[in-house]
């Protein structure tokens, strides 16, 4: 399974952060998989911020729920972030993650930075 992030890597501030995750070699539907998002801001820590099912079902960091939308196109086999009303602090490596029954799949990230 690969995963690949796609996206504008600069967003100015106040505006929308979109970035797309396509995924090869498995169905985005397959059973008991989880499609995440996860960033790491320059000098910190990995933070995860939500994640969709193998269901369509969404879950999402309590500190990040209000700006966050998870998605998904199946016909695609990919799943999306937006990321509202961003700031600098939203400055990250970007990544998209997948996870069954321990099995880890991760894309190599993306780098976003926030500026006018």
């Amino acid at each position: 399974v690969q995963l690949q992030e796609s996206g504008p890597r600069l967003v100015k501030p106040s505006q929308t952060l979109s970035l797309t995750c396509t995924v090869s070699g498995d169905s985005i539907t397959g059973n008991y998989y989880y499609w995440n998002w996860i960033r790491q801001p320059p000098g910190k820590g990995l933070e995860w911020m939500g994640a969709i099912s193998y269901s369509g079902s969404t879950y999402y960091s309590p500190s990040l729920r209000s700006r966050t939308s998870i998605s998904r196109d199946t016909s695609k086999n990919q799943f999306a972030l937006q990321l509202t009303s961003v700031t600098p602090e939203d400055a990250a490596v970007y990544y998209c993650y997948g996870r069954k029954f321990g099995e880890d799949y991760w894309g190599r990230g993306t780098q976003v930075t926030v500026s006018s």
